[in-house]
């Protein structure tokens, strides 16, 4: 692929600044949680798996860039955009909190923590390998409507609500920044209209907070400490060393894998949706195949085809914005210039842009849904509220040095926090939301038998602590409630079928009769 041949439009712009920005707080993110949180020697963050980190992301983009060109040769269309690629950012949380800080908590060993955390990457990846082959099968199988619903819930839940509440604690940044997204992107006639929006919301949101004093010269001094060249290594050695001590750790990867394939069946169905039909399988087997790759040369967190691709094109954008945004986490990393860029751009200027994409997200599935179908959308949007929920209640106890444990659950229901009900809804809410989108569905749809099959897959996932539960496991005590529950719905589907079936039977029978009465009354009348 000849990057000189790829078409840089006007929406471009806008679109890498909001993909790297995003990508670029996820790797700064997980650096921070590494070396302050967890505590791992700034050495192996900055030199190991930073620049691991973006070379498995340049590796995705480099993929989506090439597939986005061959989708526009084959169909011979102008408007094609590439799938953006990023990080999984809840696997940069559960692999640093439930892998690398207990391992290193016990042994004091970033070196074997790491190790560990390489062998999860790896078993994260291969899931999104062998799914590769299953993938468009299971597209098809799972109605539209679910998926995207699913994939509004993680839109509005997961990339914007945070950004929003961002965006108000700096309301004399970013509100402007949002009117100007709502009279660029969303209106009918845009402000500015020669200068590319996404610049004129940088360059808007960058002075105000300059004015504002939210950002300060001393931030871009005490940012330059950490410039450096940092070129990414071969490390399959640790991964080999981790692998005879991996397996009590690998719990979490199962059911995390199986969220990130959801969400690349739910992104890659957005794209559909949205014009561009992208394979399932070669999309799959690049994320796989590039996390392995980051996995091999130290980095234990695998890449996803990000959120928001109907947001990306109703900017404008085209192919080179997801290629531009990979070759910026590989520089950035690279030579240390992550903090830099942020203390000189503010996150108030570029947050309003995620909730633009999340909102898109959202619409999209509003767009495609037929009306009886509307309700699935807002049962959907259930288990993310709840997963939204339950991590903000979590930290918020955990800042203050306690715990729903200590605290007690009877005395949160006493004030009306439901917190048992947070946990169960919103732990696995990825699988959750998809699960009982397609209960809801099949139920209106009258598919009684699908929704048999998709009640018993639910009890299963229970069974095995998949979703409701806070950890993988084989279910006991109160979690064999929901499994009853599952398969009593299961029950439920199955005597509708038969029901529909008898009736069904019934009315042949009258047919007939009437079709015989009125042959009859032929006959005699001849």
């Amino acid at each position: 692929m000849s990057i000189m041949k790829l078409k840089w439009k006007r929406g471009d712009w806008a679109a890498y600044f909001g993909l790297m920005t995003n990508n670029l707080t996820n790797l700064l993110t997980m650096m921070g949680l590494l070396i302050f949180v967890v505590g791992i020697p700034k050495e192996i963050v900055y030199g190991r798996i930073a620049p691991a980190f973006g070379f498995a992301v340049l590796l995705a983009s480099i993929s989506y860039a090439y597939f986005g060109q061959q989708l526009a040769k084959q169909t011979g269309r102008d408007d094609v955009t590439a799938l953006p690629s990023g990080p999984s950012a809840p696997s940069i949380f559960t692999v640093t909190f439930l892998v690398i800080m207990p391992v290193y908590q016990t042994t004091q060993n970033a070196e074997f923590a790491i190790q560990i955390a390489l062998v999860w990457c790896f078993v994260e990846s291969m899931i999104l390998v062998g799914g590769s082959f299953l993938g468009e099968t299971i597209r098809k199988m799972i109605p539209r409507t679910v998926l995207l619903s699913c994939l509004s819930g993680l839109g509005l839940l997961l990339l914007a609500m945070n950004p929003m509440l961002q965006a108000f604690e700096a309301p004399t940044v970013s509100f402007i920044v949002l009117l100007l997204i709502f009279i660029n992107w969303f209106g009918k006639k845009p402000i500015f209209a020669r200068i590319p929006t996404g610049l004129l919301l940088l360059i808007a949101g960058t002075a105000l907070a300059w004015i504002s004093g939210l950002q300060s010269p001393e931030a871009i001094k005490s940012s330059m400490s950490s410039f450096g060249f940092n070129p990414p290594g071969i490390h399959i050695d640790s991964f080999l060393q981790g692998l005879p001590h991996a397996l009590p750790y690998l719990a979490s990867a199962v059911p995390l894998g199986l969220a990130n394939y959801i969400f690349d069946l739910e992104n890659i169905e957005s794209a559909h949706a949205a014009g561009d039909e992208y394979n399932t399988r070669k999309v799959m087997l690049a994320n796989g195949l590039s996390s392995t790759v980051g996995c091999f040369m130290g980095n234990p967190f695998p890449v996803t085809v990000y959120v928001g691709h109907a947001g990306w094109k109703a900017m404008g954008a085209s192919i080179g914005y997801t290629l531009a945004s990979g070759i910026t986490m590989f520089i950035v990393p690279l030579f240390g210039l992550g903090a830099f860029m942020l203390a000189i751009i503010p996150m108030t200027a570029i947050v309003p842009i995620l909730v633009f994409i999340g909102v898109v997200t959202a619409n999209q599935v509003v767009r495609e849904t037929p009306k009886i179908e509307v309700p699935v959308i807002f049962i959907c949007l259930f288990p993310w509220i709840a997963n939204w929920a339950l991590t903000m209640m979590n930290s918020m106890m955990g800042a203050a040095g306690t715990s729903a444990a200590q605290i007690g659950t009877d005395v949160l229901l006493s004030k009306g926090v439901y917190y048992q009900g947070l946990v169960h809804l919103g732990n696995g809410a990825p699988l959750a939301s998809m699960l009982w989108g397609c209960i809801a569905i099949f139920a209106i749809l009258n598919q009684p038998l699908r929704g048999a099959i998709a009640a018993a897959v639910g009890a299963l996932l229970v069974f095995f602590g998949i979703i409701h539960s806070p950890m993988v496991g084989i279910a006991q005590g109160s979690a064999l409630m929901f499994v009853y529950a599952y398969l009593m719905m299961a029950g439920l589907f199955v005597m509708k079928y038969f029901l529909d079936k008898g009736k069904t039977v019934e009315q042949q029978q009258s047919e007939k009769a009437e079709k015989a009465e009125k042959a009859e009354k032929i006959s005699k009348s001849a």
